[in-house]
């Protein structure tokens, strides 16, 4: 038999690194999530975003 071949360090470097960059990418998420969620909860845009009314126009009497 042989002896197994020692792990490569740059290897286990980036394996570790890559590990930790995906946990602070998770932490990042949550934490924007719960900014997010604690705004309250979503209103539906206004009928004149969506194109379906018109945008209130000014009496004539105010335009000159």
């Amino acid at each position: 038999m042989t002896a197994p071949k020692p792990a490569d360090p740059r290897g286990r470097w980036v394996a570790i690194l890559t590990g930790a960059l995906s946990i602070l990418i998770g932490l990042v998420y949550l934490v924007l999530i719960t900014v997010l969620d604690a705004r309250g909860p979503m209103q539906p845009p206004p009928p004149e975003a969506l194109g379906l009314a018109a945008a209130p126009t000014a009496p004539a009497e105010a335009q000159i």
